[in-house]
């Protein structure tokens, strides 16, 4: 039986992250698949990519390879130990599980066979992780126990949403898209769902409330909203509030809106509707304006926690109309000539 050097095919040291592996594994797939990849290597060459990832990808399938121990590298010619043909672990747990060696893995070397085809079994045999051999002095095992749940279910998202989200205190329909590991893939052979990669997009919604007075970077969770593992636990979503306004400025439960005059309003004064969240309003600017100069209008802004409205500060805006014609043009010529 031929070793296989599962860190080689990869490309990746042997003490490489979970993280680097998937990346290794992904750049090669692209670059190996069958669909894009026409040469007479690539379909051996995919396949050794997808087993390596299939041992490397998996926790306890990593820590049964890695424990063959030194006397494995080297990409020789693999005899195994006395006792080792035909090995089975029993456990001991009354009906006497076995978990035999030689029972196939489908469309995998028989490397990969001789050591995880009790993992590829199916209902035949119960699978466990294993933390590690011990040829020398006979058989360790460990019976299988769900691992703590990993931070790495849970997802953070940014949630951009506006004044008027905070205003109206509607739910909100969130939308979005997960990385997950396919659940589809066959035994043998290539995944269609998946192209190979082994992780789809899956697309879901939310309806959220968000929180009275939700302010800048905050986080709200969504619980059982992030990945799900192999034992079918979900993660937790949190959603970092970014508040993104092209009309209003905000500073609390005070909000601030452009108006934009014109020099001649700016000077006389002048009525000007003015829409704000509570709905269309008339204001009066006074005679002598300046630019960047605000009016404050009392209980227009967004309530706080005990439903008190704060204020709406109405900032000028000076701009020149768009089309001037040559009469008014040559009376603001006649003006600054008064000026000086």
């Amino acid at each position: 039986m031929q070793y296989k050097d599962y860190y080689e095919i990869l490309g990746v040291k042997r003490d490489a992250t979970a993280s680097e592996i998937k990346s290794a594994y992904r750049k090669l797939a692209r670059k190996y698949h069958p669909d894009v990849n026409k040469t007479k290597e690539a379909e051996s060459k995919f396949k050794d990519i997808n087993e390596a990832y299939e041992v490397l990808g998996d926790n306890a399938k990593r820590q049964r390879y890695d424990s063959l121990g030194s006397g494995w590298q080297g990409g020789a010619e693999y005899t195994p130990p006395p006792g080792f043909e035909n090995f089975s672990f029993n456990f001991n747990q009354g009906g006497g599980q076995s978990f035999n060696f030689n029972q196939g893995a489908g469309g995998f070397s028989d490397f990969f066979s001789s050591l995880f085809g009790d993992f590829m079994a199916g209902g035949q045999t119960q699978a466990h992780n294993f933390s590690g051999f011990d040829f020398g002095q006979g058989r360790t095992s460990q019976t299988q126990q769900r691992p703590p749940k990993s931070e790495k279910l849970d997802i953070t998202k940014n949630l951009d949403i506006t004044v008027r989200d905070i205003f109206d205190e509607k739910p909100i329909t969130v939308k979005f898209t997960n990385m997950e590991k396919c659940t589809q893939c066959p035994p043998q052979g290539f995944c269609t769902h998946c192209g190979g990669t082994g992780y789809v997009n899956n697309s879901s919604s939310a309806k959220i409330k968000l929180p009275k007075n939700v302010t800048e970077g905050q986080k709200i969770k969504l619980k059982g909203k992030g990945r799900t593992d192999s034992y079918g636990r979900k993660g937790d979503m949190y959603l970092v509030v970014h508040i993104k306004d092209k009309e209003y400025q905000i500073d609390g439960t005070t909000l601030t809106k452009e108006v934009e005059i014109t020099p001649t309003e700016a000077v006389l004064g002048t009525n000007k509707d003015i829409e704000t969240l509570h709905g269309k309003i008339n204001i009066k600017i006074p005679q002598r304006v300046s630019s960047g100069q605000a009016l404050r209008l009392k209980g227009l802004g967004l309530p706080d926690k005990n439903g008190k409205y704060g204020d709406l500060k109405v900032k000028m805006k000076i701009v020149l109309p768009k089309d001037l014609t040559d009469k008014e043009i040559e009376l603001y010529r006649q003006l600054a000539d008064c000026r000086k």
